[in-house]
């Protein structure tokens, strides 16, 4: 990314308490941008802030996503705080609980709506005409998880699954205002929530095998697809769909067969 890419404009994102999150509100301040960081932890907010690029502008705001006055409220305070949003960047999600229809109850399948898909549309809803005012930019982070389904992650893939085709709807609905709607999607990037797969070493070695590049993928790596989505060189990029996941994609599921 070159450098001041950003400069002058103001960019918030979701879920930053670590991970994707983070790197990806650490790329734009690099790139010049005053950049708002909402999640619910204030301390791990603080530590993302404390470790910004020298010199660079990052604000911690605590807010829960599901909440929407909540965060209807705090979206339009940062708009009229720094006179403009350029871009949103829904980030916050949780994977938790896991299990099958069977598995769930109503409270847990609630727990992951609320956050993964309730929260992007509160969000992206407030952040509308403020984009709109500027030309700026949605990206929604969704997953792997949205684009194919995973064994025991009933209401995460349900969840994933709604964050890409709102995606689509959003791009189709505002792109004509000069709002762009992208989404990327990571799978099995080394962060808080996929930790705990990762402690299972039968886990790794069966991901691995079907990971092309044969390693996961560092929260960098997806911050800097999300930048180029919310900057100038995707001007004409309009509900496009990104996968950050190795090669796992490109395969239609069968072993190795030669």
């Amino acid at each position: 990314m070159t450098e001041n890419t950003f400069t002058g404009k103001v960019a918030i994102v979701t879920g930053d308490g670590s991970g994707i999150g983070a790197a990806t509100a650490h790329r734009f301040a690099a790139g010049g941008a005053t950049v708002v960081i909402i999640g619910r932890t204030k301390a791990k907010l603080n530590q993302v802030v404390s470790q910004a690029p020298t010199g660079s502008t990052l604000i911690a705001r605590v807010g829960d996503l599901s909440d929407e006055e909540g965060i209807t409220r705090l979206v339009n305070v940062v708009a009229d705080d720094h006179c403009r949003l350029d871009t949103l960047v829904n980030n916050a999600a949780t994977v938790e609980p896991l299990g099958t229809v069977s598995d769930l109850d109503a409270a847990g399948w609630r727990r992951v709506m609320s956050t993964d898909v309730d929260g992007v549309f509160y969000a992206s809803k407030a952040a509308l005409p403020h984009l709109r005012a500027v030309g700026g930019s949605i990206v929604n982070v969704g997953s792997a998880s949205g684009l194919g389904g995973d064994w025991g992650l009933a209401a995460y893939d349900a969840a994933k699954g709604a964050v890409t085709n709102l995606t689509n709807a959003m791009a189709l609905d505002h792109g004509a205002e000069g709002v762009r709607v992208n989404a990327v999607h990571p799978s099995m990037i080394s962060t808080d929530m996929t930790a705990g797969f990762l402690q299972s070493d039968e886990i790794v070695a069966a991901a691995l095998n079907r990971v092309q590049m044969r390693r996961f993928g560092e929260p960098a790596e997806a911050a800097s697809v999300i930048t180029f989505l919310a900057g100038s060189a995707a001007s004409y990029v309009n509900g496009a769909h990104i996968r950050v996941d190795g090669g796992l994609g490109a395969s239609n599921g069968n072993p190795h067969l030669a």
